[in-house]
């Protein structure tokens, strides 16, 4: 897998990075919390007749809210087994259409949303592109919501990057990425707008941010299925990347009981459409 110059994946790769692991990602990564879909509605007035555009909906763990409110929802997603097991998870719906597309290159044939939803996708969408085709895929009024989970920790609970520093820098050394997620409570410091991705300018006003708690947790050989499923050990070769994992799972049985939590913040960021 290629590299921007930002050291991101190259996006034409973005369909490979997940698509391998369909089935696993769709198992061991954290959806969101009922909340945050009920406070969407509320924000954006989202109901039975809204039609929704989901851009990167992977296996389909965002979509079902939407498609069990009544919404039209068409979902955009470049993976092919991802989008193909979305289709499956979705299909009892009757309301949810998966397209297999990068957002930048999709076929919109003319049609118009009222909300647009990006589930821990959105940072993966060229934003030279993005903010323009969503600003004009909205209708007029229409909604971005941006839906992600932030990993953070609490003081004095043991915590899995602590526990296995060592082993990261063995197996990987000198990995900037490497490192402790931040203290839920900086995390829940006040910030607004869009968080960590391209700022839209003057396409989209003023953001609301909300911010839920949420906890996983695992024994050694589900938290190593979890590290599977992430695009940071994704682009580790494999000879390096599996003998890592095991070395964590060994880990988190040997010395924490068999039992890691991952804590996250979901955060929940919507802003609208300006004329």
């Amino acid at each position: 897998m290629t590299d921007d110059p930002k050291g991101r994946p190259n996006r034409q790769d973005l369909g490979k990075v997940f698509n391998e692991v369909s089935e696993l990602y769709d198992r061991v990564r954290p959806g969101y919390p009922d909340e945050l879909f009920v406070d969407l509605g509320a924000v954006t007035g989202m109901d039975e007749r809204s039609s929704v555009l989901e851009v990167g909906c992977g296996t389909g763990q965002a979509t079902r809210s939407p498609a069990a409110l009544g919404c039209s929802v068409t979902a955009v997603e470049p993976g092919e087994e991802m989008a193909a097991l979305a289709r499956r998870r979705t299909a009892a719906f009757g309301n949810v259409e998966v397209e297999t597309s990068t957002f930048e290159e999709w076929d919109d044939r003319g049609r118009r949303f009222d909300v647009l939803v990006a589930a821990s996708s959105w940072h993966w969408v060229d934003p030279s592109i993005g903010w323009q085709r969503a600003h004009d895929v909205l209708c007029s009024g229409g909604w971005t919501a941006l839906l992600g989970n932030v990993v953070v920790r609490r003081p004095g609970e043991p915590e899995v990057y602590a526990e296995t520093a060592d082993l990261h820098e063995r197996f990987c050394p000198g990995n900037p990425d490497w490192g402790h997620p931040p203290l839920e409570d900086d995390a829940r410091a006040p910030h607004g707008g869009w968080g960590t991705v391209d700022d839209p300018g003057e396409l989209f006003g003023p953001t609301t941010v909300r911010r839920y708690p949420s906890v996983q947790w695992f024994n050694g050989d589900d938290f190593a299925d979890h590290l599977r499923s992430l695009s940071l050990y994704r682009r580790l070769d494999r000879d390096v990347r599996e003998p890592l994992l095991d070395a964590v799972a060994e880990r988190i049985r040997t010395r924490m009981g068999d039992r890691a939590s991952r804590r996250y913040l979901s955060v929940l960021r919507v802003g609208q459409r300006t004329e």
